[in-house]
Formats: C-alpha cells, structure tokens, sequence
C-alpha cells in the first residue's frame, strides 16, 4: 500500500490521451507517485505498453463485484462504472489517499506529494462553489442547473446544513478513511451500494465531499482546485485569444484539462494550442468565412468611405 497514489480510470477510446498523460508524468512526477490506470479487461493488451516501475496497469475485473452491466439512471454502464471504482479502489487497498485523475489531464509542471497532502495522512480536501462557472452563460444553461438540482440533493440527502453548495467537479483526493465510513456508516444502513448512490446522483466526488462535511471522518484543509479544466470550447479559447501560454497556466495549476467530451472530434487539444489552430478546431466553416468577411470588412473605415469628400467646418462636403 502507498500513502498516496494517483487513479487514473480509462478505457481504448482515450488511449492517446493516456499517453499524453503518462508523457507528462515522466517529466513531472519528481515524488514517483504511484500511478494506477484501471481499464475494462479485453483494453489490458492495449494499456499495457504504459506499465512501469511508477505505473500499474489494472483491468476492472479488480472491482467486478461493484460493477453495473447495464445502463442506469440514463447513463451508459461505463460512465457508471468509472464513477463507481473511483468510490471503491480504497478497498484495493494499493493506497491510502489517491487523486483521481481525467484521462484528458495533462501534468504542466513538476509536481509533488504536497500538492495534494496537507501532511502525511490528510489530503487535501479541495471545495470550490464554482462562482465563475456559475457567470458564464453558456455554462449556466447547459450544464449548471441540472447539475446544481442534483448537487443539492446529495448534500440534503447526507445532512450537510451549511447552506452552501461546496464541492469539486473531479480531480479530489479521495482518503480511503473518508470511503470506508461512507460506506459502512451511509451506505450500508440504507441499504444502498455505490450504484444506488451513483444511479441517485452522478457526481462521485459530491458524495465524498458532502460526506466529509457531514461526518468529518478527517480533518478538512481546505484548498481551490489545483488542476485547471476547461468544460467547454468556450472557456479554453478565451484563454487562448489572452494569450496565456503553459508558463501562464502552471503558476496557478500542476495540471490542466480540455475536456474531451467536446473537444475529442478535433484530435488531442492541448492548452497551448496556437490560436489559429484552436479557432479551426473550435469554429465551423461558415463562423470563420464570417469572420474573414468581418476581417476585411474592419479595414473600411467610416473615414476611408469618404475619400471622396473633405472637412469644412467640421463637417464632410462631398466632392461628388
């Protein structure tokens, strides 16, 4: 068993993003974090080129008890089950405390144990309520309201009374203490499996914060998000049309994340894109011929139009 390790749950479709993922961590990962990526059992030949000293490379047959074969509560089984295992590989016992990572993450900097662990034993428990996201328009109607409905449940449904919503939306340490007790002294007096708890709401890393509020199993060091994601196209090429490079980013974050969920049909998105290669991939072809015409259109000026006439008295008489 490690302290602290890091869980990374994939399967063959984000294959090139494991291996961007694992590229950054030999360059970052000063401390040898362990390193454990957990795949459906026919995609181990595949992810099996990435095991090494630091890396363990597991098929889900680890955790089959848990495991859903079906689709639940609208959602695939393999969404449900990478939910799932993260609530339950502390009983592998392989670590005590493990941060559970996106595939589509990318480490920006050397990082270490104390990133994440305030000290030997205590994780860091990262909470945030999500203000910025919450401003952003295309954010609050696509994804913040449905979601904030089924935050909120979870925390009413723990007993949390503190009236707000704090939580991460991935990328928590995850104690294994924390689990356990959420399993033997939640769980299991209701009845209910980490697939009753996933198929009520489908936020893995709520039910462990709002559980960690509700029954501080350990203590609570609060700290913001240390890996950046960005959840739509939106919110990566306002970063990119800043002009914020890798250099930028890693002052505030070790890590960094372009969603997949909408960037996948463009290829492997890093943070650095050129700006003109993140507006190819981010615009459609009628939005850049828009923009194009809109270009030219910018050098004619109100001024120019009016080669033709001259000031008199402040005024444009017409030579015509």
């Amino acid at each position: 068993m490690t302290n602290f390790g890091i869980l990374v749950k994939s399967h063959a479709p984000d294959h090139q993003y494991v291996a961007r993922l694992v590229r950054s961590l030999g360059r970052h990962n000063v401390d040898s974090v362990p390193v454990f990526i957990i795949v459906p059992d026919f995609d181990l030949p595949l992810f099996s080129e990435f095991a090494s000293a630091e890396i363990t490379v597991l098929g889900e047959s680890t955790l089959l008890e848990h495991l859903v074969s079906e689709p639940l509560a609208g959602f695939s089984a393999g969404y449900v089950n990478q939910e799932i295992i993260k609530l339950s590989f502390w009983e592998t016992g392989l670590a005590d405390n493990y941060l559970c990572l996106d595939s589509d993450a990318e480490f920006v900097r050397d990082f270490q144990v104390s990133d994440f662990m305030f000290d030997e034993s205590t994780p860091y428990t990262f909470l945030t309520e999500d203000a910025e996201l919450i401003s952003e328009p295309e954010y609050f109607v696509n994804s913040w309201q449905g979601r904030a409905d089924k935050l909120k449940l979870i925390k009413e449904t723990v007993g949390v009374s503190d009236p707000r919503i704090l939580t991460v939306h991935g990328h928590a340490v995850f104690s294994a203490s924390v689990l356990k007790s959420f399993k033997s002294d939640f769980l299991e007096p209701r009845g209910w499996s980490y697939r009753d708890a996933v198929g009520f709401s489908p936020y893995e890393p709520t039910w462990y914060s709002m559980w960690l509020q509700r029954d501080h199993t350990i203590p609570i060091h609060v700290r913001e998000p240390n890996i950046k994601t960005f959840h739509n196209a939106t919110q990566h090429l306002a970063y990119v049309l800043q002009g914020k490079t890798r250099d930028d980013v890693k002052r505030g974050y070790v890590a960094v994340v372009v969603n997949s969920n909408y960037s996948r049909g463009d290829g492997v998105i890093g943070v650095d894109e050129p700006p003109h290669l993140a507006l190819a991939s981010y615009l459609t072809t009628r939005e850049i011929l828009k923009a194009l015409w809109c270009r030219a259109r910018r050098g004619v000026t109100p001024r120019s139009r009016r080669k033709s006439a001259v000031p008199i008295n402040g005024q444009w008489l017409s030579l015509h």
